[in-house]
This record gives structure tokens, sequence and C-alpha cells, in this order.
């Protein structure tokens, strides 16, 4: 029974600790356009083209590259990274794998978000 306990409070913790160990970076200038780039033939079939984006570093934009990459699982779609606007500046929201279409739920939530900002 210990073994069991010990077993989910490690797993409970391990899927815990990324949420706790984000951090929200804030940039005052909106990002620039997308680039537009030429995609290479891709590596081999089922490999999905992710577009590139201006990513950050050090207060300031710097462009990722678009790359083919391989879905992990399938049925997996690729989120594109994002900026949303706040009152403290332009924050990006990471691209990741999904499993299934989830809309605009970033908008949905500003509201909500907006008011946390200045909370703080």
């Amino acid at each position: 029974m210990t073994a069991k306990w010990i077993t989910s409070a490690l797993v409970a913790a391990t899927l815990a600790v990324p949420a706790f160990g984000q951090i929200q970076v804030y940039i005052g200038s909106a990002p620039p356009p997308i680039r537009y780039e030429r995609r290479p033939p891709p590596p081999d079939p089922g490999f999905v083209w992710t577009d590139g984006y201006w990513g950050t570093r050090d207060g300031g934009y710097v462009w990722v590259p678009g790359r083919w990459q391989q879905p992990p699982y399938a049925g997996a779609y690729w989120s594109y990274p994002h900026y949303d606007h706040y009152e403290r500046g332009w924050r990006m929201h990471e691209g990741h794998w999904d499993h299934e279409d989830h809309g605009d739920h970033h908008d949905r939530d500003r509201d909500h978000r907006d008011h946390d900002d200045r909370d703080r």
C-alpha cells in the first residue's frame, strides 16, 4: 500500500512541476510579421511541416525557422505558437502537439487572464 502511495505521489508531482516551472515573458512591442519560408521536401512520409515563428530571447524577438516534424502519435496535430497582447505587453504561447481541436480557447479565457495579470 505504501509503495502505491509513494508512486502515485511521485507521478502527481512530476505532472505538476511543469505548470509551476513556466516563466511568463512579456515584450512591449508586437512581434514582426511572419516570414515566408520555402518548404524543403519532407524527409519521409508522415512528417508534418511546422511553420517558423518569432520566439523570444533577451527581451526581443528571434526567428525560429520552420521544420519537418513527425507527429508523436496517430491523430496528433500541431497547435502553432502565437502571441496575445496583455496589459504588460505581448506574451508568447508555445506551440505543442495536441490530440483534438480546442478552437480559440485562449481568447475565451483572455478576460480572466487579463484580470489575473492586473492582480499581480
